[in-house]
């Protein structure tokens, strides 16, 4: 079984990011493997490990800077990967579209694995928009995978806690959380034979995708500035903590009570 698993090359969260020509940032930052996918990635090999006749494909659509990337998650255990290279910052849209190419041209996909979000746009929409394209079912924020028969059973996460459990048919579209498993780090003969594995990249024009009829722009980028005042609450320790309750009740909308 053919096991796709989709990354993405995005800024360290830990950088000091500076916006360049009003809508770009400064690409001298260090980036990364997006911190989800490196949870995909994890599962992909997992995976494989249980079924010796499987291969796990890693695919990515970005700048040439990206092959680095590719190369993080070939050092996880990844056997090859697919660069769909381009100069432009695609959205969610064209990024599913210049996924879905190559794979198709690779052949038969038996599970595509992608993070459920990437921290940089956190638009949490291609693996779904992958899905549509391929017409397979698709199920996201998974924090565990069962195998079973010709399909999946996944356990989703929901708001307050809450789960669903799912079972879906091969080939599927999971978007792993954080939950899912706890990423290797590649060792120093990883990272070598990483070095020796095949990377193929494919130019984003030469898939002839279509242009989908609305697309994303980004026209603007501004720095998060939080606006924090200080407030002291004097008085005796029991009326003290009796105002901020009321303050945290009444203001912040916190229930304490």
């Amino acid at each position: 079984m053919k096991i796709f698993v989709c990354v993405k090359h995005v800024p360290d969260s830990a950088a000091t990011i500076r916006i360049v020509e009003s809508n770009e940032i400064d690409e001298t930052v260090t980036f990364l493997l997006n911190p989800y996918d490196e949870n995909a990635v994890e599962a992909a090999v997992q995976l494989k490990s249980e079924d010796n006749d499987s291969e796990v494909i890693a695919v990515t659509v970005g700048k040439p800077a990206a092959a680095d990337t590719l190369r993080s998650a070939l050092a996880m255990g990844v056997d090859r990967g697919i660069h769909v290279t381009t100069d432009q910052w695609p959205d969610s849209s064209v990024t599913a579209r210049a996924l879905k190419a190559p794979i198709v041209q690779d052949g038969d996909p038996g599970l595509i694995l992608t993070g459920k979000a990437t921290i940089d746009s956190e638009g949490f929409q291609t693996q779904f928009r992958l899905a549509a394209a391929l017409d397979i079912p698709v199920a996201t924020n998974v924090g565990a995978i069962a195998r079973q028969d010709d399909g999946v059973i996944v356990t989703c996460g929901l708001e307050a806690g809450d789960e669903q459990v799912v079972r879906m048919a091969l080939p599927c579209v999971i978007g792993a959380a954080k939950t899912l498993n706890t990423p290797r780090y590649p060792t120093l003969p990883d990272i070598i034979k990483a070095r020796k594995k095949a990377i193929n990249e494919v130019e984003i024009e030469s898939l002839g995708i279509e242009s989908p009829d609305s697309r994303m722009e980004i026209v603007g980028l501004r720095p998060a500035v939080e606006a924090r005042r200080k407030q002291i609450i004097d008085g005796p320790p029991r009326e003290a903590v009796a105002e901020l309750i009321r303050r945290l009740d009444e203001e912040v909308k916190i229930k304490l009570r």
